[in-house]
Formats: structure tokens, C-alpha cells, sequence
């Protein structure tokens, strides 16, 4: 039943060129009366605090005082939906999430959110219990916004750490003839993404020089990319990786993948305000010339940054629903409805598209990650499985990017150095990554680099990744 989907390399006369719109979906099963749904999706989630469940029954014994009816009164503005959210000029200050702490008062440094990791639920986002009622299909159940990963504020927060002795370090190991690059490798791998932004303000205060151009200058090849994916930044680096997957003739789907899918509605936000303050041009409007019909409309789903927040509860009803629609979109049917799949995995939270996957499974006997191998194909079924697996397993989806990167003839170098910069800002991460690089294919990561690269590139990820 898998139809054959055009990639974004290819520009057929019918593209669509209109964002998809939030259209709502089909309504035509509802199985919240089902007396099998609450023991199956009580399997699955398991998300349900016991404490949540006592205090559900602690309810006084008396009945209450009956009280004359009140006329009903329409709800404030925007009673039920978060409050609007400005985006501040690039260099100006962040506003802070919707419920979180007073400017001044945000977390210090070495407690923000990992880059890659998770997205934390809001200061003062109330805890929702499992069960909570669910938002009318098709629409989204929102939570407070989720804050930037590490290295996605702009201007970055101030950190207590002096980049100055690594800034003369680094002066010295190019200046003069010759390179030293063992220094700068061993200088830059180590730093994480505050302490990058630190290290290239002190370079120019100490020696008013641009460290990026004098990285570039002095080095060439993969050294000269994997030094300057880590001196520009998480997000920098991902409008660089766009920019140049969407520069030129043909499309670097891979890059797109990698950078856009799976992300926070916060890092979304961030990456295509610097990418327009950086290029002068609109990210939407790039990757509608460079991708085309349903794939274009795809990834216009997921630059909306309007999937809901890590803080929304999980809703079972939802889920349910969720799980008949796609298999009545692919396996229930003659042909495969795309775009339903597409919206489902680009609205929901991680949370939502896992207790999705393990109640299609428990249902279906068959997993989801199976169904959109057999309905799919080319880009949207590489996008689709990227954006699956980063709610079900995000360590071991890096650990198979990783070794696409290095598998078959020859090593796909810029995969390569990007895949393993990006794990690297979340020390914790890169570890749970490596584990599953080696359980899944019975090897360590740094025995397959060894294996591919050579020369100052091998030295180079091999700091990246730590060994």
C-alpha cells in the first residue's frame, strides 16, 4: 500500500505551495465508552502518579449546600488557551515562558535545559493528573510553553566562568607559522554551549580578532568543520546546517531531518528568527522551494512550531483516537492517507506519540515504526521515523544516525561531524548514546570512528564524543 512520495530534490509542476492548515481530524470513532480502553492505555502510559489517585478520593462525606444558580457567563478571552507569545527582537532581551519566573530570577548556570534533551515543563506549570479530560479531537491540549534548550536564548545568559586563558591559548596555538591543532582541538571539544559563546567574546576582547574566521583560515577540511560546528554554536551551527543542506542545486534532506524534527515549539522559534536575522531570508519560504507537494506540506507543519508543549498531559482518549486514525489512514485502508500521519507525529508532544506507538502496537500487533516502513517511502518516511523515534528512544535514534553516517562504501563526513557535535552539547546524552551504539550494533563508537576517519579529523570526534 505505500505510494511513492516525492523528495525534496525533486520540483514536479503541481507543488503545493500553501502551508497545510490546522485542519481537524476525523471524528469518527469515539471509544471513550470502550470498558477496554482504560486497561489497555493503563498498560501502556503508566504515567499515573499514585499520589495523583489519593487525593482523587479525598472528598468530604457530607453532601454539599445546595446554592441558588448563578447565570451563566461567557468565558474571559482566551480563558482556554495560553496567552499569546511575542517573539523578541533578535539581541533583545528574552521574554520569559508564559509562567515562569521573573527576568533575574532564571535558573543558574549548569541548570539549564541539556541541548537535544527533553524539554523541562515551565516554573509553576501545574501538575496534571493522568486522566485528565480531553481536548476535542483534533485539537491540541496545551501546557505552559517549554523553555529554550542550552544555547537557544538569545542574548545567552551570563555564566560564571572566564574564557580568557583558553582565548590566549587558542591565539597562540594559530598565530605565528604553522597550526598547532591539537591545542585547539583539545581547547574546544571540551566546552559546552554557554561556554562557547564566552570563549568567542573573550577571543575578540583579548585579541580583537573573529575566532570563526581565524579557525577558518588556519584550518581546512573536516578539522576546519568540526571546529567551527562547535565554536558557532548549537544554534547557529543548525541555520549554517540549513542554509547550506538548502544552498545550490539538490536538497540535503538529511540535514533537514536532523535539524528541524522532533524539536520544542521554543527551539523552532529560535532557529528561524536567527535564521532570518543571520541570512535575510524566511525559513518557511526556503523550504517550500526546496521541498515539494506532501513533503513540503510536512515540514511546514513542523516550522509552525504549534505542537504541544512537553507540560501537556498525556490525554488516553486521545490516544485512542490517535491510534484508529493512523491505522485507518495506512494498514485500514487502500492507500495511505500521508498527511494525517504527518499532522498527528508533528503535533504532538513526545509523550503523546509514545503512549501512541505502544497502544498501536498492544492493538495492532504490529509496531508503528513497522507501518511507516511498509507505507512509506524516500523523505517523508525517513522524516516520519526520525520524528517516531525521538519520542520512543532518543538515544538509540542518534545511535542509527550515527552509523548511517559511517555504513556502506565511503563516510558521509558532513553526517558525520554534525551528528556527533549536535550529541555532544548533552554530555549526558552523547553517554546514553554510545550505550546504545553499542548494544545495537555490538561495537564502540570510537572503534567504528577509528575505523572511518584518520588524521586530525579522527583526533577531532574522538574528543567530541569523549575518548
Amino acid at each position: 500500500m505505500a505510494n511513492n512520495l516525492n523528495t525534496g530534490s525533486s520540483q514536479p509542476t503541481d507543488k503545493l505551495s500553501q502551508p497545510a492548515s490546522n485542519t481537524e481530524l476525523p471524528n469518527s470513532l469515539h471509544t471513550a465508552n470502550n470498558p477496554n480502553t482504560a486497561n489497555n492505555l493503563n498498560m501502556v502510559l503508566r504515567l499515573q502518579d499514585s499520589s495523583h489517585m489519593d487525593n482523587s478520593h479525598n472528598t468530604a462525606s457530607s453532601p454539599p449546600t445546595a446554592l441558588p444558580p448563578n447565570p451563566p457567563t461567557a468565558p474571559p478571552p482566551q480563558a482556554n488557551n495560553p496567552p499569546p507569545r511575542q517573539q523578541p527582537a533578535y539581541g533583545a532581551p528574552p521574554q520569559p515562558p508564559y509562567g515562569a519566573p521573573p527576568q533575574g530570577q532564571q535558573p543558574p548556570y549548569g541548570q539549564q535545559p541539556a541541548y537535544g534533551a527533553p524539554p523541562q515543563q515551565a516554573y509553576g506549570a501545574p501538575q496534571q493528573p493522568y486522566g485528565a479530560p480531553a481536548a476535542p479531537y483534533g485539537q491540541q491540549s496545551y501546557g505552559p510553553p517549554d523553555l529554550p534548550s542550552t544555547g537557544y536564548v538569545v542574548p545567552p545568559p551570563p555564566i560564571q566562568w572566564d574564557g580568557a586563558s583558553d582565548a590566549r591559548a587558542l591565539r597562540k596555538a594559530m598565530k605565528g607559522f604553522g597550526t598547532d591543532e591539537k591545542t585547539l582541538i583539545h581547547v574546544l571539544v571540551s566546552k559546552d554551549a554557554l561556554q562557547v559563546d564566552v570563549l568567542r567574546a573573550a577571543y575578540k576582547k583579548e585579541h580583537g580578532r573573529d575566532l570563526i574566521a581565524d579557525i577558518a583560515s588556519e584550518c581546512g577540511g573536516n578539522l576546519e568543520e568540526v571546529l567551527l560546528a562547535i565554536v558557532r554554536g548549537p544554534l547557529a551551527q543548525d541555520c549554517h546546517v540549513l542554509r547550506t543542506g538548502m544552498a545550490g542545486p539538490g536538497t540535503d534532506e538529511e540535514a533537514l531531518n536532523d535539524v528541524l524534527l522532533g524539536r520544542s515549539n521554543a527551539d523552532i522559534a529560535a532557529i528561524k528568527t536567527l535564521y532570518t536575522k543571520t541570512y535575510r531570508r524566511n525559513l518557511e519560504a526556503d523550504l517550500k522551494s526546496e521541498l515539494s507537494m506532501k513533503t513540503e506540506r510536512h515540514f511546514l507543519m513542523v516550522v509552525a512550531g504549534t505542537r504541544a508543549e512537553s507540560s501537556a498531559p498525556v490525554v488516553p482518549q486521545q490516544v485512542e483516537q490517535d491510534v484508529l486514525e493512523i491505522y485507518k489512514a495506512t494498514e485500514g485502508k487502500t492507500g495511505t492517507d500521508e498527511l494525517l500521519v504527518c499532522q498527528i507525529l508533528s503535533s504532538r508532544s513526545d509523550a503523546q506519540i509514545k503512549a501512541v506507538a505502544g497502544l498501536y502496537e498492544q492493538k495492532y500487533r504490529r509496531s508503528l515504526e513497522a507501518v511507516i516502513k511498509s507505507e512509506f517511502s524516500g523523505h517523508m518516511e525517513r522524516a516520519l521515523l526520525h520524528q517516531l523515534r525521538t519520542a520512543t528512544d532518543r538515544a538509540l535514534r542518534d545511535a542509527l544516525l550515527l552509523e548511517d553516517s559511517m555504513a556502506g562504501i565511503g563516510t558521509k563526513d558532513r553526517l558525520l561531524l554534525n551528528r556527533a557535535v549536535r550529541a555532544h552539547w548533552d554530555k549526558g546524552h552523547l553517554q546514553r548514546v554510545k550505550a546504545a551504539y553499542r548494544a545495537r550494533f555490538h561495537r564502540d563508537l570510537g572503534q567504528a570512528i577509528r575505523s572511518e576517519t584518520s588524521g586530525d579529523f579522527e583526533s577531532a570526534l574522538l574528543g567530541v564524543i569523549g575518548e
